[in-house]
């Protein structure tokens, strides 16, 4: 996670003064790291000693190692600040904002780069399908459209997949799981009653449990392998969009990372799927 991700995940855990230097730099990040310590005070309306002791409370020695680190993040690959849509957006403003943060959002992700995460979970699926095992995809909400575009993935290459968006089909499918099944669990929060106990039945029964979610969330904790989704997106404007795209992009790496290992199986059973469905359509 970036400085500037950082200061926006624990901005409200500030005193006052330290939120209003946050506030400047999430505004001006550039600007901030060539302005003294009197100009930077004076315009977040602060003294000198509360944006010294803003850098400390993130962890960092003082000011100059602060902007030493934030002009690091700054040239990271991640070009886009995420910015909130706000009420009155509309034409490029809103174009540039959508964009960008689903920009950023995947851009941070490609930074973070989770890659042993994600070989790991690919290789716990491998071995469920040489098993003859089932993959039961679980989400809610947004995330349910996630879990449906997972198990239309894997069963397009001719895995036993199954997606599950209802609390009850849930339990019931985390109750009757095989040793040689595994369960991926798509999450935003990571807080859901009924993923967590589900979750929670199919360990016990024996079968092997992921999750794409955010970190430190009980989910997280609660699975034998988490996939790290992080995010800025901001709740309380409007449906979340980042979280889903980013969800989706986990979902395709997943996929593809199979597809490479199953190799000429899982192609040939894709282009007999196309063939049957080109018959489908109506002549041109």
């Amino acid at each position: 996670m970036n400085v500037l991700d950082r200061i926006r995940k624990e901005l409200k855990g500030l005193s006052s003064a330290e939120q209003a230097v946050g506030q400047l730099v999430l505004k001006d990040p550039a600007g901030f790291q060539t302005m003294p310590v009197s100009e930077l005070a004076r315009r977040a309306g602060v003294s000198s000693p509360s944006v010294v002791r803003f850098c400390r409370t993130l962890g960092y020695s003082g000011l100059s190692e602060f902007k030493l680190r934030l002009a690091a993040s700054m040239t990271e690959g991640v070009p886009f600040v995420h910015q909130a849509v706000q009420q009155g957006d509309t034409g490029t403003t809103l174009i540039h904002k959508v964009v960008d943060n689903a920009l950023h959002t995947l851009m941070s992700f490609k930074n973070a780069a989770p890659a042993q995460a994600i070989e790991d979970t690919a290789q716990a699926l491998l071995r469920c399908f040489a098993q003859g095992g089932r993959l039961h995809v679980l989400g809610v909400g947004n995330s349910a459209f996630v879990a449906q575009d997972a198990q239309h993935k894997f069963f397009r290459m001719g895995c036993h997949a199954l997606a599950h968006a209802d609390g009850h089909m849930q339990i019931m499918a985390a109750s009757l799981v095989k040793g040689s099944d595994c369960v991926l669990t798509i999450s935003n929060s990571g807080r859901s009653k009924d993923l967590l106990d589900a979750n929670r039945l199919a360990r016990q029964a024996g079968a092997f449990t992921m999750a794409i979610t955010a970190s430190g969330s009980p989910l997280a904790q609660a699975v034998q392998m988490h996939i790290p989704a992080d995010h800025t997106e901001l709740y309380e404007q409007y449906s979340p969009m980042v979280s889903r795209l980013l969800h989706l992009c986990i979902v395709d790496i997943l996929v593809t990372r199979v597809a490479m290992a199953l190799g000429s199986e899982a192609q040939t059973t894709m282009a007999r799927l196309k063939k049957n469905l080109i018959n489908t359509r109506y002549a041109k």
